[in-house]
C-alpha cells in the first residue's frame, strides 16, 4: 500500500479514530525505513554497488492460526521477484513446509509456528524495507534469508539490530565470513550453503580439470560477483593459471541492461574460458551479447550457482539454426548430500513440485531457527542464536527427523540436526562446509550434473555422483548469491 505525503498530512488533519493505531504503525515503519536507508547512503559496500530499488512489499503470509504473542514466529526474505526469481520462487515453500511439519507435531514451546513471508525483489533498498517489517512490525524471532549476499547484507544489520536470528541458505559471498569473524553479527547469522570461498576452489578446479590455462572473469558488481571473482582470481593462480584481466577485472553494474563494452573488455585478452559471475537476468543478456558481438566462440562459459536456473538457456537464446547459444556451458553450484535427503526429497516431491536447487537448504536453515527456540525453550531471537550452534553441530545425538528431534529436545536431551542440504555443522563465523555439483547445459537446453567436487576432502568423484533428487544421468533442474 502506497500512502501520498498529501493523504498523510489529510489524515493527521482530520483524524479518524478507527484509522489512527494503523496509521501510527504506518508511520512508525516508514520513519525508520527512512532511518535505515539514510544510514546505508552514509556507509557504502566496499564493492562499490548499492543499487537501487522499490520498498518491498509482502508477498504472501501464512498464517497457522495461533496466537503469535504466544508462539514462535519466524519470517522469510526471498526474492520472489527480480534478477533472482528464476532461482529463488520456489524456496519460500520449502520454508513453509518446515513449519507444517513442525505444527504438525506440536510446535515449538508448546505452541504451533507462525511464518510470514516478504518478497525482497531481488535488490537491498526493497530487502531493507521487508527486514524491517518482518522485525519492526511483525516481530519475528528468526528470518530464512536473504538469498542474494547484497540484500542479506543489508537484512543482517537491521537482524542484529534488533536481536533477531537470520539464516540464509543461499547468501555465498566471503564478505559475511569476514565480518562474523570482525563480530559485526553478534551471533545472529549463519547460512547453510558453504561460502564462495570454497566454491570459488571447487570452479578453479574444474578449470584446471579441463586443461584451461588462460580464464578471464566477468562479475556482477556486488557482494556476490566480486567476492567470488576474487576468490576464484586466487584459487586459479595457485593452480598454476592465469587470469588474463587480473590487472583490470571486467564488473558490470546489478542495474544494467546493456553490455558491449563489458563483453568486449572481458575477452580481450583471448581466454580458454570465461568465469561468468552473474545472476540470471542480467547474464543473461551479457552473454547473449557476447554471442551476437562473436566474442564467445571457441570459448568455454563457466558459470556459477547464480545462474543456475532451468531458465537460464532459455533466456540466453538460441541461435539462427535453433540451438541453444550456451550449450556446453559447465558451471557449479552447492549440492545436497544430507543424511535427510531422502526424506526430504519424498516429501517435497509429493507436493508435485520439481526439486530445483537450495530448496534442502531452505528447509535446514528453518529447521534450524525452530530447533534453535525449543533447546533455548524460549521464542526470542536471543533464545535461538544462543543454541543454534549446539542443535547444528554440537555433541547430542544425530537426528535427522524435526518431529524426533523435538521430542529429544522436549525431554531435555542434547541433538546434533544431520539435515537435508548437508550436516550443517556451524562454525564460529556461521559458515558450514560443502559439496559441490559439476553440472552442463545440455544441447537441449537442460542441466546436467555430471561430476562432483568435495572441497572438505579435496577430492572429485567421477561422474558417478549422485545429487539432490536425480541421478547423474538425468537432467538437474537446479541453480546466490
Amino acid at each position: 500500500m502506497l500512502i501520498s505525503v498529501r493523504s498523510v498530512s489529510e489524515i493527521m488533519h482530520k483524524p479518524d479514530p478507527r484509522i489512527q493505531p494503523k496509521l501510527a504503525i504506518v508511520m512508525a515503519l516508514l520513519t525508520t525505513v527512512t532511518s535505515l536507508l539514510t544510514t546505508s547512503c552514509s556507509n557504502p559496500k566496499p564493492t562499490g554497488s548499492t543499487p537501487g530499488g522499490s520498498v518491498g512489499t509482502p508477498t504472501a503470509t501464512y498464517d497457522s492460526g495461533a496466537d503469535s504473542s504466544k508462539g514462535l514466529k519466524i519470517g522469510s526474505l526471498f526474492s520472489n521477484t527480480g534478477d533472482l526469481a528464476s532461482i529463488a520462487q520456489p524456496l519460500p515453500s520449502a520454508v513453509k513446509m518446515a513449519v507444517d511439519t513442525v505444527n504438525g507435531c506440536g510446535g515449538i514451546n508448546g505452541a504451533p509456528v507462525t511464518l510470514v513471508s516478504e518478497d525482497d525483489q531481488s535488490d537491498p533498498s526493497a530487502g531493507s524495507a521487508a527486514m524491517t517489517k518482518l522485525t519492526a512490525v511483525d516481530k519475528v524471532a528468526g528470518v530464512v534469508g536473504a538469498f542474494g549476499s547484497g540484500v542479506s547484507t543489508a537484512a543482517a544489520a537491521i537482524a542484529v539490530q534488533n536481536k533477531v536470528m537470520i539464516v540464509s541458505p543461499g547468501s555465498t559471498s566471503p564478505v559475511f565470513t569476514d565480518r562474523a569473524k570482525k563480530g559485526e553479527y553478534k551471533g545472529y547469522w549463519a547460512r547453510t550453503a558453504p561460502p564462495d570461498t570454497y566454491q570459488a576452489q571447487a570452479m578453479a578446479q574444474l578449470a584446471f580439470k579441463k586443461g584451461f590455462k588462460k580464464v578471464s572473469t566477468i562479475a556482477i558488481n556486488n557482494d556476490y560477483g566480486v567476492g567470488f571473482e576474487k576468490e576464484f582470481v586466487a584459487a586459479f593462480k595457485k593452480l598454476g593459471g592465469t587470469v588474463t584481466n587480473e590487472a583490470k577485472p571486467t564488473r558490470y553494474d546489478p542495474k544494467a541492461t546493456t553490455f558491449d563494452s563489458e563483453v568486449k573488455a572481458a575477452f580481450e585478452g583471448k581466454p580458454q574460458a570465461l568465469a561468468t559471475l552473474v545472476y540470471p537476468d542480467t547474464g543473461s543478456l551479457l552473454l547473449k551479447a557476447a554471442y551476437e558481438q562473436g566474442l564467445s566462440k571457441g570459448v568455454t562459459i563457466m558459470l556459477p550457482d547464480g545462474a543456475y536456473s532451468p531458465k537460464f538457456p532459455d533466456q540466453v537464446g538460441k541461435s539462427k539454426d535453433g540451438k541453444f547459444i550456451i550449450a556446453g556451458a559447465i558451471g557449479t553450484v552447492p549440492g545436497a548430500h544430507g543424511k535427510a535427503l531422502e526424506d526430504f526429497n519424498k516429501q517435497w516431491t509429493a507436493t508435485g513440485k520439481p526439486l530445483t536447487p537450495y530448496l534442502q537448504h531452505s528447509w535446514d536453515a528453518a529447521a534450524l531457527i525452530m530447533l534453535a527456540a525449543q533447546s533455548a525453550k524460549t521464542n526470542t531471537g536471543e533464545g535461538i542464536a544462543s543454541k543454534i550452534h549446539e542443535v547444528a553441530s554440537g555433541d547430542g545425538e544425530e537426528v535427522g527427523d524435526l518431529c524426533k528431534a523435538i521430542t529429544l529436545l522436549k525431554a531435555g536431551k542434547k541433538i546434533n540436526y544431520q539435515g537435508a542440504s548437508g550436516n550443517v555443522d556451524l562454525d564460529a563465523q556461521g559458515d558450514v562446509v560443502g559439496t559441490y555439483d559439476i553440472w552442463q547445459v545440455q544441447p537441449d537446453g537442460t542441466l546436467k550434473t555430471i561430476d562432483q567436487v568435495n572441497i572438505q576432502l579435496g577430492s572429485a568423484p567421477k561422474g558417478d555422483a549422485k545429487p539432490a533428487g536425480k541421478t547423474a544421468d538425468k537432467p538437474a533442474a537446479k541453480s546466490a548469491k
